[in-house]
């Protein structure tokens, strides 16, 4: 949300950090959707998964990155 002037209010920035739980591993982790999540800071990009699932934590990113690039060379 933001305010008249444009800017984000400390409300609406909280609304937009949640709580996510690994969908491979199970751990838990913040998300920041205001674009400042640490994610935003990984080398690897992977697509979101089509079916079920969700962001994956920092550890599983990396690997899931690591196993995608090992693929591409076999």
């Amino acid at each position: 949300m933001t305010n008249r002037t444009g800017t984000q209010t400390e409300d609406s920035a909280a609304a937009l950090s949640r709580r996510l739980t690994c969908s491979a591993c199970g751990a838990e982790f913040g998300c920041d959707l205001s674009g400042n999540c640490w994610c935003a800071e990984e080398p690897a990009k992977l697509p979101m998964p089509t079916t079920g699932g969700d962001c994956l934590c920092r550890d599983c990113l990396r690997e899931a990155a690591a196993a995608h690039e090992r693929s591409k060379r076999a």
